[in-house]
């Protein structure tokens, strides 16, 4: 198995939390860490809620837990099943009673808001983490090259195929059983070829400004029906909607969310993109790389630190800030090409925010001056910096 960082964090938080719970999109890799989290305890359960056989052990849940008191237990799919919520509280309360405290149950969900709505009667007994796909930094200790990471994206088992035929294969089966099965399952139901067209077009104007009315027309859709859409491939983990930065400079700036597919493997399959050199030859390449680096950089933020893009009617952008407080804002721009350049509206974007450090990202390895503070770096050593913010 590849070394997931969050199994650090995770490994933390069950030391402090009687329960840990687990968010990320299917088949990223939840179970795969929790079961291998699983083995330093002397004694663990796993449970999929989806399987019926599994389901029927917790008939009497109350019960069952009690009989396992003192074991680990996984509760994979857990927003299947709703009040367990409230029977976990009541467990819990107990047991600390006893004086256990820590490290009872795991709780994976695929779906953060279905997840969280339920889990406000375990606020103070569970701590979350977000899985993302895996990232640049978790590549270092293997000998996949980072193309191959953008390419097939961080779903283990479409990065880890054996060939990008395969790992293609894998992705269009993922989106199919994504629209087919899991999405009915979690929202209003929805005509599948719809939603496809819906996320197809995501993924052409992958990084663009949401124009819901625009969508709307080319789908032949209301314009709340089509946000409703967008927000559940949002609560499914599937996309992202960056906000825009606001503050009080004086400036007219963008009201609407950039949106980006999270996987770039899912953009490319999506835009039925195969292998390098034709995601390299399409007009999505500096999008994809754009999406691959905001997605790189979320996924290693501390807790407490926020992102946002800037944009001015006029011009002036940044896009990324990424920011701790007013005296620590990075301002980060980001470029395929291995000689980047900034404009003018970058520059006059910096000052706008009040950035205290400027970046672009380039996909080389070296850290070099542009000019006037900005620096050219690496998506890594960006990433090392802001881990440590």
């Amino acid at each position: 198995m590849m070394t997931r960082f969050a199994e650090v964090e995770i490994a933390l938080l069950m030391q402090e939390f009687p329960a840990v719970g687990l968010l990320g999109p299917r088949q990223i890799g939840k179970a795969t860490l929790a079961e291998h989290i699983a083995l330093n305890f002397d004694s663990s359960l796993y449970l999929d809620l989806e399987s019926p056989a599994d389901l029927a052990k917790l008939s009497e849940p109350e019960d069952y837990f009690e009989r396992h008191k003192g074991k680990l237990i996984i509760l994979d799919e857990v927003q299947r099943v709703p009040e367990l919520f409230g029977i976990l509280r009541g467990v819990i309360d107990r047991r600390r009673k006893d004086g256990l405290k820590k490290a009872q149950f795991v709780i994976l969900g695929s779906a953060s808001l279905e997840l969280l709505k339920q889990s406000e009667t375990l606020a103070g007994r569970i701590a979350y983490i977000n899985l993302a796909g895996i990232n640049v930094k978790e590549l270092l200790a293997t000998t996949i090259p980072q193309h191959q990471l953008w390419l097939r994206g961080g779903f283990p088992d479409s990065l880890l195929a054996n060939s990008d035929d395969a790992s293609l294969r894998w992705r269009l089966n993922f989106i199919t059983t994504y629209l087919e099965r899991d999405v009915p399952q979690f929202g209003p139901r929805i005509p599948s070829v719809t939603l496809r067209r819906l996320w197809t077009m995501l993924a052409h104007n992958h990084g663009g400004q949401l124009n819901i009315a625009q969508l709307g027309a080319n789908l032949d859709l209301s314009g709340p029906t089509v946000k409703r859409y967008i927000e559940l491939l949002e609560d499914l983990l599937l996309i992202r909607s960056i906000r825009p930065w606001f503050g009080n400079v004086g400036k007219r700036l963008v009201k609407a969310p950039k949106v980006y597919i999270r996987d770039s493997g899912l953009v490319h399959a999506l835009l039925n993109l195969k292998t390098l050199d034709e995601v390299l030859s399409h007009p999505v390449i500096g999008a994809s790389w754009e999406g691959f680096v905001i997605e790189n950089i979320i996924s290693c933020l501390p807790q407490g630190v926020t992102y946002w893009f800037y944009r001015t009617s006029a011009g002036a952008e940044i896009d990324l800030v990424v920011e701790k407080s007013n005296t620590n804002k990075f301002a980060i721009e980001i470029k395929r090409s291995l000689t980047p350049t900034v404009s003018k509206g970058f520059y006059l974007a910096c000052e706008d925010i009040a950035a205290t450090h400027r970046f672009v990202v380039y996909p080389g390895g070296e850290k070099f001056l542009l000019s006037k503070g900005v620096y050219a770096i690496s998506l890594i050593e960006m990433m090392d910096l802001l881990t440590q913010i």
